[in-house]
């Protein structure tokens, strides 16, 4: 795909992100866009908006679980940029600056240790993570009536919205990732649970694929970064006044509050 087609999907999905207006799916509008095109377009906009002042918080990891692969006719997850913006610090989380949200409880890793190279291992991201928290993803999406494929999701920053983030730190000499529980309770009823060999049979699994994958665009995760690993459950709709807690046992909990 050429520059100019690039940017004009870019520009569409920033455009759209102003207005709070969803588009059709690139893939409609365009059906010959591949995954380097969808990247592209993402860092296109990662790029505008660095410009524009805002400040990349860390990176997130996508489609870790088998059945939405499998829904999207994929083999491997995909990833997007956080920014400052997107942290909800007091887990208020304003609704009339979003369009459909929906909100993922997953363990958020804090980097003291770049991870670099392209040949990451899950013990290196251990031993590169000062902490791990609870945290909450809101995803959201600039296409209409959540109609993606993996391009389109890819190109909308695989659909990031906002995060929040737990308070209670661990290390990971303190928690087994794989077998951390969650439930996911909305306004006090259950909505969803899992465990942490949900997100790829390990999360640091993810951060590793994560920190390869991005290697090969040039990218790299860093010290200081919060990188969101992957959901534990599926992902409920989220609507103004409702509460969201996921409580992950003895690695903490986190609450979220559409206001």
């Amino acid at each position: 795909m050429d520059r100019d087609s690039i940017q004009k999907f870019a520009d569409m999905l920033y455009d759209a992100e102003g207005t709070r207006v969803a588009i059709p799916p690139l893939t409609e509008m365009e059906p010959a866009l591949d995954i380097d095109d969808a990247y592209a377009i993402q860092l296109a906009n990662v790029e505008r908006v660095v410009r524009e002042g805002h400040v990349i918080s860390g990176k997130k990891i996508g489609l870790t679980s088998q059945g939405i692969q499998k829904q999207l006719g994929v083999d491997e997850p995909d990833y997007g940029h956080l920014f400052a913006a997107m942290d909800c610090t007091d887990g208020s989380c304003e609704i009339d600056r979003l369009m459909q949200p929906k909100i993922e409880g997953e363990l958020a890793f804090i980097l003291k240790d770049d991870l670099t190279g392209g040949h990451v291992t899950a013990e290196d991201v251990r031993a590169a993570t000062d902490y791990v928290v609870a945290a909450f993803e809101i995803v959201d999406s600039r296409v209409a009536d959540w109609k993606i494929k993996l391009v389109d999701t890819v190109s909308d920053n695989a659909s990031s919205g906002r995060y929040v983030l737990g308070t209670k730190k661990l290390s990971l000499d303190e928690v087994d990732l794989p077998s951390v529980r969650m439930v996911l309770y909305k306004n006090g009823e259950v909505v969803g649970e899992g465990t942490g060999a949900a997100v790829l049979g390990d999360p640091a699994v993810a951060v590793a694929w994560l920190a390869n994958r991005l290697w090969g665009y040039g990218v790299a995760l860093k010290a200081g970064e919060v990188i969101l690993s992957g959901a534990f459950s599926s992902a409920p709709e989220a609507a103004r006044g409702d509460v969201f807690t996921a409580d992950f046992g003895d690695a903490g909990s986190v609450t979220a509050r559409f206001v």
